[in-house]
């Protein structure tokens, strides 16, 4: 065979690759014009009223506001249109919103902020037609709300599709009312998934370039197959308006919460009593883990399930009921979504060693418990003599009765409390604060500023890089992975 023949077949075998490529791939439709004509029926616009006392209703025009969005708080702007009408005193506020119809019947599925203290609640079907709507259920929690209206005929309806399979690129359709503009389309692409905007314990939207505006709330955002995939439920600008960065609750977290409250008309969601944190590269190579993942609990509720079931803290579980829990945040949802009044199998990672735990799940109790970490400060200062070990950056002392009260340590938190945070050291680069009390050394307890010094020598003399710190702050536990200066 030539030379000249064997360049041929290379190149033949290089464009029937590129062929098959191409071929996996979902090319860009030339329209959307065919799934916005058979979508566009099951997308409603919701207007309500709220009631002034003393007052009735009073008709306005509905038209939004375009949101006040500062720079400094992006993502406070939760899309919470709101009007007004009137003078200042007795304002009634109005709200404008989307949702979409998942059941012929007439469920009608939006966000809890849309309705948020409403008095009256109109839906807009896609011909014009206005009914009145009955609130089934909200979830403040995930922002859902499912509404019920009642149809002289069955209504056109959509179906939730499988969020996780969605993948970055994918094509994405809008169909809401932004501005009051019902019926408006706008696509885009999946720009990022599984995003964590600090808006609640279960956060999981999908992040979009497809336009989300004012007045897009609560609508739905499709895959090119026509499945709902996510709520719309927020958007990143500065300046109100759409720049490419919108979210929407994705349809894994979204589909369960809408199905409780069409059974229940609430929320019932499992409680194990942990606290739990994020295990980052420092701390996964303190414990021994071979990577970071897991959630590292960081508190266990006295007389609590997972107590009860013998969780302690330090603890990683790795698994819970069966699923994986990749990264901290995914635990809530896990455990929230586990079947209550079941034991649950949580496997851990303790000291080494791998250990499974049956762990009964409870119901969780809205205001009371909560898987949010308690974010407390301390305010205070003090002056005995401290001292500051292995260039922390911090000063510690004895944990004196009178220190114990000016910084509200409970009475069974043993250790050495923490007086002074250098600013820029390692200690407050991991956000270490004055009047934490250093409860735990290398997952070993300490009860005294002697103890803290001896483990921190071992440490040294060990040549460990990286020393896990457990902490109580005002009786709540975290664990801090501090490098130890000059190793």
């Amino acid at each position: 065979m030539s030379v000249r023949q064997g360049l041929q077949g290379i190149m033949m075998w290089v464009m029937l690759i590129a062929v098959a490529a191409a071929g996996s791939a979902r090319p860009a439709p030339d329209s959307f014009r065919d799934i916005v004509q058979r979508l566009s029926p099951t997308v409603v616009n919701i207007s309500t009223m709220q009631a002034v006392p003393g007052k009735g209703p009073i008709a306005a025009p509905l038209t939004p506001a375009v949101p006040d969005a500062g720079p400094q708080q992006p993502l406070a702007q939760m899309q919470k249109e709101r009007l007004s009408g009137g003078s200042a005193a007795g304002t009634q506020g109005q709200s404008l919103g989307s949702g979409f119809i998942i059941d012929p019947a007439g469920f009608i599925v939006t966000n809890q902020h849309v309705i948020a203290d409403a008095s009256v609640i109109v839906v807009t079907m896609h011909d014009g037609t206005r009914l009145l709507a009955r609130l089934v259920g909200v979830d403040r929690k995930t922002d859902l709300a499912l509404l019920k209206v009642n149809p002289r005929a069955p209504l056109p309806a959509v179906t939730f599709g499988d969020s996780d399979k969605t993948e970055v690129g994918d094509w994405v359709v809008v169909i809401g009312n932004p501005y009051g503009l019902g019926g408006s389309v706008s696509a885009g692409i999946v720009s990022a998934r599984n995003r964590e905007l600090n808006l609640g314990s279960y956060d999981d939207f999908i992040q979009t370039d497809a336009a989300i505006n004012s007045g897009n709330s609560g609508g739905p955002l499709f895959n090119i197959e026509g499945e709902v995939i996510g709520v719309n439920s927020a958007l990143l600008s500065p300046s109100g308006g759409s720049v490419g960065i919108g979210f929407a609750i994705s349809a894994s977290l979204a589909r369960p919460v809408i199905a409780q409250l069409r059974e229940f008309g609430e929320t019932r969601r499992g409680w194990i009593g942990v606290r739990v944190q994020t295990v980052t590269p420092d701390i996964a190579e303190t414990l021994g883990l071979p990577k970071p993942t897991g959630a590292l609990v960081a508190s266990v509720t006295t007389g609590g399930p997972a107590d009860e079931a013998g969780l302690e803290p330090g603890d990683v579980i790795l698994r819970f009921d069966g699923k994986e829990i990749a990264d901290m945040r995914f635990f809530p949802r896990t455990v929230a979504e586990s079947a209550i009044g079941k034991p649950a199998a949580a496997d851990v990672f303790r000291k080494g060693k791998s250990l499974i735990f049956q762990v009964p799940v409870e119901r969780l109790e809205d205001n009371d418990r909560d898987f949010a970490a308690v974010r407390r400060a301390a305010h205070a200062s003090a002056t005995p003599a401290p001292a500051r070990p292995n260039s922390l950056g911090l000063s510690l002392a004895p944990l004196t009765p009178e220190l114990r009260t000016r910084f509200a340590v409970p009475g069974d938190v043993e250790g050495a409390i923490v007086l002074a945070v250098e600013p820029g050291s390692i200690g407050a680069d991991n956000e270490v604060r004055v009047g934490d009390v250093v409860v735990e050394v290398g997952q070993a307890r300490v009860s005294s500023l002697e103890d803290v010094k001896a483990r921190l020598d071992a440490a040294g003399k060990a040549r460990k890089r990286v020393v896990l710190f457990g902490l109580s702050r005002r009786g709540e536990m975290s664990f801090k992975a501090l490098k130890l200066a000059g190793l």
